[in-house]
């Protein structure tokens, strides 16, 4: 099963809903991949506003 990006928080998933925020508003049609491992630390992840470890799409169409 492909990759889905959550519309909401860009949260990437291999299910139907999204398992940092919980939505169903997922996309097929994502591109970039950002893994943040320290959201706290990171200056990326604080400008793309994710608080939570995990893996991310940059932009989700």
């Amino acid at each position: 099963m492909p990759l889905k990006a959550c519309r909401d928080c860009r949260a990437l998933s291999n299910g139907s809903i999204c398992p940092n925020c919980k939505s169903s508003n997922l996309s097929d049609d994502w591109s970039g991949l950002l893994i943040v491992l320290d959201p706290e630390a990171s200056k990326i992840a604080a400008m793309m506003n994710i608080k939570k470890s995990g893996r991310y799409a940059i932009k989700v169409r």
